[in-house]
C-alpha cells in the first residue's frame, strides 16, 4: 500500500504530538533536560511543524467546516481539562504535601527530628542497602522524602549491595535492610529504619561533641544494667541512641566527681550518701557541674546541705492525688498525675500532656524571694492532691493541721551563673517515673531526656520524641466474648429471619 504525501504528513503530525507529550512527561518526572528528552522534544516539534506546512490547506479546510468547529470546541475543552490536570500534577510533584489524619500523628516527623535536621549545613547522605523491589523500601523512601523536605542537604539513595558490593564493603554492610548515615568522613549505622533510629544516627553523624552521663551507684540507686520493670536499662539505651556516653560512678572509691562527667544522675538512692560524697557533688556543682537528683519519698538522701545551698526544699512526705483522673487510666491516689508545668525549657510543649510519678514527695523552691540561684518549679499536681507524712497501713486521710494541700510542686530546676561556668541542678521527688515500667507512659520519657538536654545545655534537642502507636485493642472477658458470640451469631440473624417472616405474612 502506497501512502500519499497528505497521509504521511498526518501520520507524522500524530507521531510528533506523541513524542512531544513523551518528552514533556520525561522532563517533569526527572527534572533533567537530558539527551533523550531533547531528542523527543525536537523530533516531535519537527514532525508537528512538517505536518502543518505540508498539509496546511487541509488543516484550514478542516477547521472551516461546521462539524470541525464543534469538534474543535470539544477538543479545546478536552485539552483544557488535561492541561489543568497536568498543571495540578506538576504542582503536586514540585510542592510535596501530605496530611496525617492519625490521632498521634504517626506519619509526621516529630519536633525532635525537625530540631535536629533543619539546622544541618552540610550534605548528609543516607544509604539504604536493599533490593529496590522490596515493598519495605518504598515505605523508607516515603519517610526519607519527609526528611529531605526539611532540609535540602539530606540526600537519600537505595543501594543494591549485590550490584555494588564495593560500596557495601566500604560501609560494612552484612545484611539487607541496613541504613547508613554519612556526613563527610563520619559514618553511623541506624539500628532500624524507624524515625527514632534514623534521627539518632543523623544526630551522631553530625555531632562534634559527645556528652557523658554518669549514674551514681552504691546506695541502692536504680541500675542502668537492670532490665526488669524497676531498672534503668531503657534510659541507658535511649541515652546512647541520643549520642550520650553512659557509665556508672561510685564516689566512695573516688576523690571527686570524674571530670569526664557532663552530668551526674543520682536515681533513687535508698540509703544516705556519705558526707564526703555530698561534699564532692557540692564541689562539682560549684565548679560549673550539672546534676539530676531523683529522690524518692521515705528515704534520706543525705543531701540536705546541698539542697539548702541551692534554695530547694525536699519534703519528708508522700503526695496523694484524689482527683480521680488517674483512675481513668488505671492508676490510684498514690500515683500523682501532673498536667500543669512551670516556665522552663524542660517542660516546654507539655501543655495538656500528662506525666506520672508513682509514690512521690514534694520538691519546691525554699525561698521564693531569692533570685540567686534561679529556681523554677517544674511540676504541679492538681488542687485535689495533698501530702501525708507516711502511707501507714494504706489508708490515708488529709489532716489540715499537719498536711499541705495542693497544688504541690514535685520538681525544681535551678541555675547558678555566679561561678566561672553555668552550674545547673534538677531535683524531682520521684525516680520511678523513668524506670523501664513507666518510662514510655505519656511524657515521662520526654521529661527525663529534656532534663538531661537542659543540663548539658543542648536545649536545641529539647522536644517531644517520636511517637508510638496507640494501643487501641479491646480486651474482653470470657463472659463478654460469649455474649458477643451469641448476639452476632444467633440473636442478630434470628431477628433478621423473624422480620422477614413477619413482612411475608403481612404481604399475604
Amino acid at each position: 500500500m502506497k501512502l500519499e504525501r497528505k497521509e504521511l504528513a498526518q501520520l507524522g503530525g500524530v507521531l510528533g504530538l506523541v513524542l512531544l507529550l513523551s518528552g514533556y512527561i520525561r522532563y517533569t518526572s526527572r527534572e533533567i533536560l537530558d539527551v533523550p528528552c531533547d531528542v523527543l522534544l525536537i523530533t516531535g516539534g519537527v514532525l508537528l511543524l512538517a505536518w502543518i506546512v505540508l498539509d496546511f490547506r487541509s488543516l484550514i479546510g478542516f477547521f472551516s467546516k461546521r462539524s470541525s468547529k464543534l469538534g474543535a470546541n470539544t477538543g479545546v475543552l478536552i485539552v483544557a481539562v488535561v492541561a489543568i490536570l497536568v498543571f495540578l500534577n506538576y504542582l503536586g510533584f514540585r510542592h510535596h504535601k501530605t496530611f496525617d489524619l492519625t490521632t498521634a500523628k504517626l506519619f509526621t516527623l516529630s519536633d525532635q527530628t525537625k530540631k535536629i535536621v533543619e539546622p544541618i549545613k552540610t550534605d548528609v547522605n543516607i544509604y539504604l542497602f536493599d533490593k529496590a523491589g522490596n515493598p519495605e523500601v518504598q515505605q523508607v523512601r516515603d519517610q526519607m522524602s519527609d526528611y529531605a523536605d526539611l532540609n535540602r542537604h539530606i540526600h537519600f539513595e537505595v543501594v543494591d549491595p549485590t550490584e555494588q558490593p564495593g560500596m557495601a564493603k566500604e560501609y560494612g554492610i552484612t545484611e539487607m535492610g541496613q541504613l547508613v548515615v554519612v556526613n563527610g568522613s563520619h559514618t553511623e549505622h541506624a539500628q532500624t529504619t524507624t524515625e527514632e533510629d534514623i534521627t539518632s544516627a543523623i544526630l551522631k553523624a553530625i555531632s562534634t561533641t559527645v556528652n557523658s552521663v554518669c549514674f551514681l551507684e552504691g546506695h541502692g540507686e536504680k541500675s542502668i544494667t537492670d532490665e526488669t520493670p524497676k531498672g534503668f536499662s531503657g534510659v541507658a539505651d535511649k541515652l546512647k541512641k541520643e549520642n550520650y556516653l553512659v557509665s556508672s560512678v561510685n564516689l566512695v572509691t573516688s576523690d571527686s566527681v570524674p571530670s569526664s562527667c557532663s552530668v551526674i544522675v543520682d536515681a533513687g538512692p535508698a540509703k544516705s550518701l556519705f558526707p564526703q560524697e555530698t561534699q564532692m557533688i557540692t564541689k562539682y556543682l560549684e565548679g560549673g557541674g550539672k546534676a539530676l537528683l531523683l529522690l524518692d519519698p521515705g528515704t534520706n538522701s543525705g543531701l540536705d546541705s546541698l539542697m539548702s545551698t541551692w534554695n530547694v526544699k525536699v519534703g519528708d512526705n508522700y503526695v496523694i492525688d484524689v482527683s480521680g483522673v488517674g483512675r481513668l487510666i488505671g492508676t490510684g491516689p498514690g500515683i500523682p498525675l501532673v498536667v500543669n508545668y512551670g516556665p522552663s525549657p524542660i517542660v516546654k510543649g507539655f501543655e495538656n500532656m500528662m506525666t506520672f510519678f508513682p509514690l512521690a514527695r514534694t520538691v519546691s523552691v525554699a525561698d521564693q524571694s531569692k533570685a540567686d540561684p534561679q529556681t523554677v518549679e517544674l511540676l504541679k499536681t492538681s488542687a485535689a492532691s495533698f501530702t501525708v507524712p507516711n502511707l501507714g497501713n494504706g489508708t490515708v486521710k488529709f489532716d489540715p493541721a499537719k498536711d499541705e494541700r495542693g497544688p504541690l510542686s514535685l520538681g525544681v530546676s535551678a541555675e547558678n551563673k555566679s561561678g566561672k561556668s553555668d552550674a545547673r541542678l534538677v531535683v524531682i521527688g520521684n525516680s520511678t517515673f523513668a524506670t523501664n515500667q513507666w518510662f514510655d507512659q505519656q511524657r515521662n520519657g520526654d521529661l527525663f531526656f529534656n532534663a538531661i538536654n537542659w543540663l548539658t545545655e543542648e536545649e536545641n534537642l529539647i522536644s517531644i520524641r517520636p511517637k508510638e502507636p496507640t494501643n487501641r485493642r479491646v480486651t474482653l472477658t470470657q463472659a463478654q466474648m460469649t455474649e458477643l458470640s451469641w448476639f452476632s451469631m444467633v440473636i442478630l440473624p434470628l431477628l433478621v429471619i423473624l422480620g422477614g417472616i413477619y413482612i411475608w405474612i403481612k404481604r399475604r
